[in-house]
């Protein structure tokens, strides 16, 4: 039966109220009424109790006996297998404490999908299913008088299940409501903004926007109840009926509301409005006629879309809106570059908890915890009928003084996310602290005291650079709250006064501007400002407890194409010695994070980065978090969606180095290196001297200078004036895709590193490609030295030629791919940027770097934006330490010889499998490294599986991937051999065992720099 048919056909029993009477009234401790208590929870909905379904009690039992992790013994007060595990404690007693207790009986109790804590009045469900929302389903003895919470218990013993679907309906019908909305908002947008007279647009995409957020927080107003109705009907419906027969009257309307909402006014259409303030309405008045506030909607040109999808957005329910995402999807809405996310995937509440949690609410709730701990043993006497009048009253002063003490702490957090877009990480933050507040109200309940809203959107501070996200995040923070308020109260009564009961909301409902008329979410940049008199300068951020948020990611190399050069030469200015020129966007947020933290401005803060963060020049700010703090928490390497496409991100959070509890993906470590590591740190490893001057990154060329082998053949048989060989510019041309698939036989026009424009002229066809197909698009270049210079790449790498020149062959890998490949390159060949080069051409020194040593060290000290990690001539390679300091090896040492012998069979071998003679078409097609190396994975993981690895005709590299498996295993041993790690090679691809290998090569990295 579906859930709904559940919750209609199946009535609350008749001993319900009966139940709730009583054990809201025990005064029972935990072991004196767990068992009665779960044996009536069972038979109000007739379910066996424990012993009745299984007398053994080898399924389904009271006093489970587990053994936790740490090898202590233990024992959960209900345990039903593959349904949940249920841990009681008195009324009043800190119900955080029994889920933590369960979390660390659950491997012990086959993972139960939900756990359950449970004081005899409040009730706490927690899934515990992976890609979950873990928040728990809470709900109290009196709520079983209501089918729908009565049903929660019918699940727990019955279909577990139907919590995972129960938590997808309820996400997936907020998420679906929004997501329409937003899709209509698009249609409205593109009705306004498409209107024209005269052949213009009437009004710019920021008036459109501007006049849509003001209809937006309107028509969540009135779901709630904060406006009133006309003739008995919401008033935004009743305009939006009315404005087919009158159009000319809708807008004029609509600004005596917005005014009324205002304050300028106390009425509409003879009915109270409430004062909003906030300056969201403040320019709606009557008197303001610039039309960028209100759109005048009289033309019939434009009512007839625009009212009929105004209409339908007015009739849709707004209360179920989801703050976290509508945000992004309504700016999406509005921003036709943006539209392509509209039903994309979005930054999840989830996922946002990962920050905040930890960075936000983790002190809080040891404070809390704190606190209630003390106020439990007051409580119980409070309580407690036989306590006197007088220790009763001492009882309730010490609760009060409690009490208030944690609300006040609550009152006076400040939170700030200085990249805060359309709002979504401070309404999470403000929801966890509103939740906290509502935890501890309803600790204190028994005392009856004053109703106090204590966490409001006043204590979110932003910086926004887009004016449209910063004044829309205003509107996600406070649709946020009204929604928390509304779904808690049931109803909301604007009150001019301090409100006196959560039903009453205090006016003006909205306020922007701080005591000091600051505004809370500044329209401005965070990171570098200028003065009245034009001048750079580092701006200030607001003081905050916590800083949480998303800054933006812009890779180093992206800078100068992506944003203004002044700008980006003022930058490196201002922040020259604390951020590397070379570091992504994102660091600059992550070094003003770590000054404030360091001058006391800020307590704690948790950013995102992409996992790049972890290596190369961005690193450098990591380190000097590490050295005027910790990091205490981090996710080193997570998938994430950054406006609709997948990356891979970092989770940082870090203090001034209170917090000594660390915190690695998800498991607690001794300490967090700057790398995101907890074992190697790989940051000590050291660029070595030996290693300079042999890897490089190869070729930019900036422009179409490839050309294809036809062209090129046509090019080398062109005859120039000078006699002059086209040969001496034009070349092989390969990039990463000629290596990862199939060589495509591309060739490149060079004129080298310093070769003139007169000069050049003398290549006749070549010059005269270049300058009809590059030189158009070299014009719009935004550096002066690729326009100046168009006719040679833009970076020609000088010292990788030099370097270049001496040997007969050299080595490459792509500096992003899935695997680490490295192949052989033909002198003549000029490999491009997307390539790093090794000027080398013994088989040695290819087999070492072939060899899973090197591939383990690139990994842990590569960097990456995406899955596939990225190699890098100086963090990878200058800092391996090979068996012998390149240019000092034996070449006669046998170790030597072994691995030049076993890289040289891998090589043929491998050649032989990806050109066999006669195999043309599509057969041939398939005959790719990164094929092979896919068969080769999937083999190693048959491997570790016991499990029998068929081969697939139609699949090529299933053919050759246990030989390639055994060719690499007889290069590594070589490896190993020539290091003195022979003890290593049974242990290689396991955690245990390359952990080891690393330690063992960064002593050597040490070692070496060192001497």
């Amino acid at each position: 039966m579906s859930v709904s048919g559940q919750l209609i056909t199946q009535q609350v029993p008749a001993a319900a109220p009966e139940f709730v009477r009583r054990w809201s009234q025990s005064a029972l401790r935990e072991q004196q009424g767990s068992q009665s208590h779960f044996n009536e929870l069972c038979h109000l909905i007739g379910h066996p109790a424990p012993t009745e379904a299984d007398p053994a009690g080898t399924q389904f039992t009271f006093e489970k006996q587990v053994i936790k992790a740490d090898g202590k013994a233990g024992r959960v007060d209900v345990w039903y297998h593959k349904h949940f595990a249920w841990e009681y404690k008195s009324k009043y007693k800190d119900l955080d404490e029994a889920y933590n207790q369960l979390l660390s009986y659950k491997n012990a109790l086959d993972n139960p999908p939900l756990l359950v804590v449970c004081d005899f009045d409040q009730y706490r469900i927690y899934p515990q299913w992976t890609n979950t929302n873990a928040e728990p389903f809470t709900f109290s003895n009196v709520d079983l008088l209501q089918p729908r919470k009565l049903a929660y218990i019918r699940w727990l013993l019955t279909d577990p299940n139907e919590f995972l679907e129960e938590r997808k309906r309820e996400l997936g019908e907020r998420a679906a409501i929004t997501e329409k909305l937003a899709k209509q908002f698009a249609t409205l947008a593109d009705q306004l903004r498409e209107y024209k007279r005269e052949g213009q647009p009437v009004w710019s995409s920021l008036q459109v926007a501007r006049f849509l957020t003001k209809l937006v927080f309107a028509l969540f107003a009135e779901d709630i109840g904060l406006l009133p109705k006309v003739i008995d009907r919401p008033i935004f419906r009743y305009l939006t009926e009315k404005a087919y027969r009158m159009p000319a009257e809708f807008s004029p309307a609509l600004r005596e509301l917005f005014a009324a909402m205002n304050g300028e006014r106390a009425s509409f259409y003879m009915e109270p409005v409430p004062y909003f303030n906030g300056g969201l309405f403040k320019e709606s008045s009557a008197g303001a006629n610039d039309g960028t506030e209100v759109l005048d909607l009289a033309d019939e040109a434009v009512t007839a879309g625009a009212l009929l999808t105004l209409e339908t957005v007015a009739n849709a329910d707004w209360r179920k809106v989801n703050p976290t995402i509508f945000g992004t999807l309504f700016e999406a809405a509005l921003d036709k570059g943006k539209r392509a996310q509209l039903g994309a995937h979005y930054t999840s509440e989830a996922d946002i908890r990962l920050i905040v949690e930890p960075v936000l609410m983790a002190p809080l709730q040891r404070e809390w915890g704190d606190i209630r701990t003390t106020a439990e043993s007051v409580m119980q006497v409070f309580n407690n009928p036989d306590t006197s009048p007088r220790n009763r009253q001492a009882a309730r002063a010490t609760l009060t003084l409690a009490h208030d003490a944690m609300l006040d702490r609550l009152g006076s957090v400040r939170v700030l996310d200085p990249a805060c877009g359309s709002g979504n990480f401070l309404y999470v933050s403000f929801k966890a602290l509103k939740d906290l507040e509502s935890h501890i109200h309803r600790f204190f309940e028994p005392l009856n005291l004053p109703f106090r809203d204590v966490v409001t959107p006043r204590q979110l501070f932003g910086i926004e650079k887009d004016e449209f996200a910063a004044k829309l995040a205003q509107i996600v923070v406070w649709i946020g709250y009204l929604q928390w308020r509304y779904e808690a109260a049931g109803t909301l009564i604007p009150v001019s006064g301090e409100p006196t009961n959560p039903r009453e909301i205090r006016t003006p409902i909205l306020s922007d501007l701080d005591e000091g008329g600051t505004a809370r979410i500044l329209n401005d940049d965070a990171v570098l400002r200028y003065d009245a008199a034009g001048k750079a300068y580092e701006p200030e951020w607001p003081p905050a407890d916590v800083i949480v948020g998303n800054p933006p990611f812009l890779g180093g190399k992206r800078l100068r194409a992506e944003l203004d050069a002044q700008y980006v030469n003022q930058i490196f200015d201002l922040y020259n010695g604390r951020v590397p020129h070379e570091a992504d966007l994102v660091c600059y947020w992550f070094e003003k994070a770590r000054s404030h933290i360091e001058q006391n401005k800020t307590k704690r803060a948790g950013l995102l980065a992409t996992n790049s963060i972890r290596g190369g020049a961005n690193r450098a700010v990591l380190d000097r978090i590490k050295q005027t703090g910790d990091i205490f928490l981090a996710w080193g390497d997570r998938p994430w969606v950054l406006g609709g496409a997948a990356v891979r991100i970092s989770v940082i959070a870090f203090d001034d180095g209170a917090q000594k509890d660390y915190v690695l993906d998800g498991a607690p470590v001794l300490q967090i290196n700057a790398d995101l590591q907890n074992t190697i740190d790989a940051t000590k490893a050291r660029p070595l001297l030996q290693n300079k001057g042999i890897a490089f990154m190869a070729d930019t060329k900036n422009g179409p200078f490839d050309i294809s082998a036809a062209q090129a053949h046509e090019l080398l048989q062109a005859v120039n004036k000078s006699l002059r060989s086209n040969s001496d510019v034009v070349r092989p041309w390969v990039n990463g895709l000629d290596i990862t698939r199939r060589n495509r036989e591309m060739w490149i026009i060079d004129f080298g590193v310093e070769m003139g424009l007169e000069e050049a002229q003398l290549y006749e066809a070549p010059f005269d490609y270049v300058q009809r197909i590059v030189w158009p698009e070299r014009k719009k270049s935004t550096t002066a030295r690729a326009r100046e210079v168009w006719w040679r790449h833009e970076a020609p790498r000088p010292e990788m030629r030099k370097a270049l020149k001496p040997v007969s062959r050299f080595i490459a890998t792509p500096s992003l791919s899935k695997y680490r490949l490295f192949v052989w390159m033909a002198h003549e060949t000029l490999p491009d940027h997307q390539l790093i080069v090794v000027a080398r051409d013994d088989d040695y020194f290819f087999g070492v770097m072939h060899a899973h040593l090197h591939e383990a060290w690139a990994l842990r000290l590569g960097t990456s934006l995406g899955p596939t990690p990225r190699y890098t001539p100086t963090t990878t390679f200058e800092t391996f330490p090979f068996p012998w300091p390149p240019g000092t090896e034996p070449q006669a040492d046998p170790k030597l010889q072994a691995i030049a012998e076993a890289a040289k069979t891998l090589n043929a071998e491998r050649e032989s499998w990806l050109n066999p003679p006669g195999l043309s078409g599509a057969a041939l097609k398939k005959r790719t490294l990164t094929n092979l190396y896919n068969a080769l994975e999937s083999y190693r993981e048959h491997q570790r599986a016991g499990k029998p690895w068929h081969i697939v005709e139609s699949e090529p590299g299933t053919t050759f991937a246990a030989r390639l498996a055994a060719l690499h295993t007889a290069l590594d041993n070589a490896v190993l051999a020539a290091y003195g790690w022979d003890d290593l090679a049974d242990r290689l691809r396991t955690p245990d065992g390359d952990e080891e290998m690393l330690r063992r090569l960064l002593a050597l990295n040490m070692a070496r720099g060192r001497g």
